[in-house]
């Protein structure tokens, strides 16, 4: 017996020699969390994992720390001044997507959100191109807008007073202005093939940033051989791409030979334009995991924004009654609400910047990753490290906000009620460059915000933007995007929306 245990002795003073002499020669990273063989410092964060660790982090060790993910560095980043000398000052050494053994499996490297080096620099210009012909941003998508705002009205209507889960209905309308640019139309809420695809995209969102996600990206070469929720991840991606590929099926042989009408048709033509083209990523594989991406970059942001504006509103009384009066002030009699009304209504748009800013759905800034050794404030941070900017701590930073723990919509005016554009926003990362973020900035960003405007005039039951309600302060879910905690919603005879929490427990806001 003695020699499997001198083996077992010598084997566990190799693997303690090596692992000391990675800490050794990491000796110049930035402090953190205890690192111990094998899981890192990941011991410190998963347990307790809440909207406020990076915050706590930063308090303990500095606007500049590691987590060590088992052997991969993690580099965090708190505080405005820190975040522009990382990702602002050195963006071009930050312009990569973290190259995990998930992501790969999950896109194969193809698409936007999931590519890097020229393929991802392609595909995200000609999708910025694109969506902006479409008319995001622009007076072009506000009809498509508007029909989803009077479906998601007509559902609350329908149940004539009645609790319903307001989720399932945001939702719904979201994602199908989503399938309005893509697609080019919209799909009936009972259609058995949008069910499914709503369902697999919201698996695919709640897998990511999990626990079981880093024991995929720990341990690959095991994971893809056991059971799990990944298994059922990589089941929905197919079904999106199955979905998706069908869809363009369906564009080719219908295609207009005039002038393309969503993404598909612009693709497409692409596509053909760029045969003879040797560089060109341009391929329908890359067109479907681009639907894939720009799914998942609106859908679930879009939907929680819109749900905790209506628990914001519902809580604030005074605040929904300054919005309707300058709405009122600005839109008249008119029943339709443009993109050129959109300066002249200053406190709206404080309120709208506000609800994202105090309720920031995101865990953390978007991941990067560092493609060449750079001395960031002293510290070196070495080349493919992944690193992220803690957007939580800069919008929550008593030093750039008056009332940082409270909804006050005055941090976006001046003195004389204009409203200001703050350099501490920062939503969907930062950066000249701001890699991997512009199809969630276009998508979460305008037609969602547009669709509540929206609602705000056209919608008696949003209140008048959701007036005289009564409503519960409610919990955030802890998850990818932090969305309110499942709660009801009821119209009243005087077609009020009336907020009501499921659970016993109330945590005012």
């Amino acid at each position: 017996m003695w020699i499997p245990a001198t083996l077992i002795s010598v084997l566990a003073c190799l693997l303690i020699m090596h692992f000391l002499k990675q800490c050794w020669s990491h000796k110049n990273y930035p402090p953190g969390p205890l690192r111990l063989p094998l899981i890192g410092s990941i011991w410190r964060i998963i347990p307790n994992f809440s909207q406020d660790t990076f915050i706590k982090l930063a308090k303990q060790y500095g606007n500049i720390y590691t987590i060590w993910a088992g052997s991969l560095p993690v580099v965090v980043l708190s505080g405005i001044e820190t975040v522009k000398e990382g990702v602002v000052k050195h963006s071009e050494y930050f312009d990569e997507r973290p190259e995990t053994p998930f992501f790969k499996a999950l896109g194969n490297e193809n698409g936007i959100g999931l590519s890097n080096g020229h393929t991802w620099k392609q595909q995200r210009k000609f999708a910025i191109l694109i969506l902006r012909k479409l008319g995001l941003g622009k007076k072009g998508i506000e009809h498509k807008i508007e029909e989803e705002a009077h479906q998601l009205v007509e559902t609350f209507a329908r149940a004539k007073g009645q609790p319903l889960d307001p989720s399932s209905p945001v939702s719904n309308s979201v994602t199908n202005v989503i399938c309005s640019l893509i697609f080019g139309q919209r799909f009936s809420l009972k259609d058995e093939e949008f069910i499914k695809l709503k369902d697999a995209l919201w698996n695919i969102i709640q897998f990511s940033m999990t626990f079981f996600q880093l024991l995929y990206d720990t341990l690959p070469w095991l994971m893809k051989h056991l059971p799990g929720p990944h298994k059922k991840v990589f089941a929905s991606r197919d079904f999106i791409s199955s979905f998706a590929r069908k869809e363009v099926e369906k564009h080719k042989t219908h295609r207009s030979l005039v002038e393309p009408q969503d993404f598909i048709d612009y693709y497409l033509l692409q596509i053909e334009k760029s045969k003879k083209d040797p560089d060109s990523s341009y391929n329908e594989e890359n067109l479907s995991q681009c639907i894939c991406d720009l799914f998942a970059a609106g859908t679930e942001t879009i939907t929680h924004i819109l749900l905790w504006a209506l628990v914001l509103m519902a809580n604030h009384p005074d605040i929904q009654e300054k919005v309707q009066k300058e709405i009122d002030e600005v839109l008249g009699s008119s029943k339709s609400f443009s993109y050129q009304n959109w300066k002249k209504l200053p406190y709206t748009s404080a309120v709208i910047h506000e609800i994202q800013r105090f309720k920031y759905i995101l865990l953390f800034g978007v991941p990067r990753q560092c493609s060449k050794d750079v001395n960031i404030m002293g510290f070196l941070i070495p080349e493919g490290a992944i690193v992220i900017p803690d957007a939580r701590c800069v919008l929550f930073d008593p030093k750039h906000w008056e009332t940082p723990q409270e909804f006050n919509p005055n941090n976006f005016l001046d003195k004389d009620g204009k409203f200001v554009e703050k350099e501490e926003f920062l939503l969907f990362g930062a950066g000249k460059v701001a890699p991997h973020r512009c199809q969630g900035n276009c998508l979460s960003g305008t037609p969602g915000m547009t669709g509540q405007r929206t609602h705000g005039q056209k919608a008696p039951m949003f209140g008048r933007f959701v007036r005289k309600t009564r409503a519960h302060g409610l919990r955030v879910r802890e998850g990818r995007t932090g969305g309110p905690y499942m709660y009801w919603a009821a119209v009243g005879k005087d077609r009020t929306l009336h907020l009501l929490h499921q659970s016993a427990e109330v945590i005012h806001l």
